[in-house]
């Protein structure tokens, strides 16, 4: 039986990205869980997402289609998601079907968080005050 472990993590050099790890067999079987584990990141306005692939032997046209279905809500929403560290055989699918044009796809997930840049978070002494007179 095929199975699927999925952890999500924020690194901390960038703590807007949230980091899907996923580990084993993306299939008919198991997508469902992946699919609700990258919604559940999208009910809490979570649009910046990397989804790393790093211990993922096999996606079915099931588990591809999850990213597909579900980018052009990330994009409306301001994000992006971002593929990480496939192995070959997942990759040589990934350019076959030709989801390079679709999504980007990073060697690790370290240049992947990278790619969003830094968020900084802007201090009261940024804002400029309108005084009306």
């Amino acid at each position: 039986m095929n199975d699927i472990s999925i952890s999500f993590s924020r690194p901390e050099d960038n703590p807007e990205v949230s980091v899907i790890s996923v580990r084993g067999y993306v299939d008919t079987t198991t997508s469902s869980e992946l699919e609700e584990s990258l919604k559940r990141l999208l009910r809490k306005g979570r649009y910046d997402i990397v989804i790393d692939l790093g211990a993922v032997n096999y996606i079915s046209s099931a588990g591809w289609g999850i990213f597909i279905s579900e980018i052009k809500e990330i994009r409306e929403n301001g994000g992006d998601l971002k593929l990480a560290a496939m192995i070959g055989d997942v990759y040589e699918v990934f350019e076959l079907l030709e989801f390079q044009t679709i999504l980007e796809s990073f060697d690790t997930v370290e240049q992947a968080v990278a790619s969003f840049g830094k968020y900084e978070k802007s201090s009261p002494d940024n804002h400029e005050s309108q005084i009306k007179t």
